[in-house]
């Protein structure tokens, strides 16, 4: 007899089997997570679901965010540059 051990083909198909199924498991959380795109919420939608709850319990409160700020426009162009011989 040999004292060589058989690889036992049951288990390994069993093994083989849970990691395919693991692996297609994976891959269809992130393709769901890649087209699904998040609910945004207004600070109003927030106040009564269940951020707007989670705030009040710990003591802070759910605020529309600030409008933009206005900022100034950019010049036309950069600075004429002083030629070097100003003959």
């Amino acid at each position: 007899m040999s004292d060589r051990h058989s690889i036992n083909r049951a288990t390994l198909a069993a093994i083989s089997l849970a990691v395919a199924i693991a692996c297609v498991g994976v891959l269809a959380m992130l393709v769901s997570d890649r087209w699904n795109r998040p609910e945004l919420k207004t600070a109003e939608q927030a106040r009564y679901a269940t951020t707007g709850q989670t705030a009040q319990n710990a003591g802070a409160r759910v605020d529309p965010t600030d409008p933009k700020l206005a900022v100034e426009p950019r010049p036309a162009g950069p600075n004429q540059a002083q030629p070097a011989n100003p003959d």
